[in-house]
């Protein structure tokens, strides 16, 4: 049984940044894509960034290029969301979502292909 807990989100003024650290615990293995997706009140959870296992092809959401970058350290079993040039529109909750294996840059978007996720932490951006 894997466990995921999300750390880091906060109330950040617009421009701001924010780095979530997600922490893997409990049976473990190197060898999962990893994804961060959020959810604002009334609306439907969404895709933000997803790494692959080595952590050599991220991807992410349009609302996230040039602003997110995510990454990760294997040796941690820790993923990461670094968040910068924050708007109000990125208020959400944040949740990490794990697979195992490999997935494709399509299916690595895909809310459905995930079975272990996290609590979530609220990260609100004032304007």
């Amino acid at each position: 049984q894997v466990k995921l807990v999300e750390s880091g989100g906060s109330l950040v003024q617009a421009g701001g940044s924010l780095r979530l650290a997600c922490d893997a615990s409990g049976r473990t293995s190197t060898v999962v894509s990893m994804a961060w997706f959020r959810q604002a009140p009334g609306k439907e959870r969404e895709f933000v960034a997803g790494i692959s296992p080595h952590g050599d092809t991220p991807v992410y959401a349009d609302a996230a290029k040039d602003r997110f970058t995510v990454s990760r350290d294997n040796s941690k079993n820790t993923v990461y969301l670094q968040m910068n040039s924050l708007k109000p529109d990125d208020t959400a909750v944040y949740y990490c979502a794990l697979v195992p294996g490999y997935t494709t840059a399509k299916s690595i978007r895909d809310r459905r292909l995930y079975k272990t996720w996290g609590q979530g932490t609220q990260v609100t951006v004032s304007s």
